[in-house]
């Protein structure tokens, strides 16, 4: 194993019915983690995305995370402005 690597993941059982391992390496927007940041190997790395994607697929996981992201909000300026041109 390469030196710095962490083997955190060798001691679980990466499957996508493992929600708490998985969940670790997905970032609170839903986006999952690059490899430098939660510092993997490769060969775990892919078993940890097929995981995550898998879990998506089958509901255990959402796409989305971030809740607040479609809410509507008032129009913009521009949005206005151009209401205002048009009359």
């Amino acid at each position: 194993m390469a030196k710095g690597k962490d083997v955190r993941v060798t001691r679980n059982r990466i499957d996508y019915r493992n929600i708490s391992l998985i969940s670790r390496f997905i970032s609170e927007e839903g986006k999952i983690l690059s490899r430098r940041v939660d510092r993997l190997t490769l060969k775990h790395k892919r078993l940890i995305t097929l995981s995550i994607k898998q879990a998506r697929i089958l509901s255990l996981l959402p796409f989305l995370s971030n809740e607040n992201q479609f809410k509507r909000t008032e129009s913009t300026a521009r949005t206005n402005g151009f209401k205002a041109q048009n009359k």
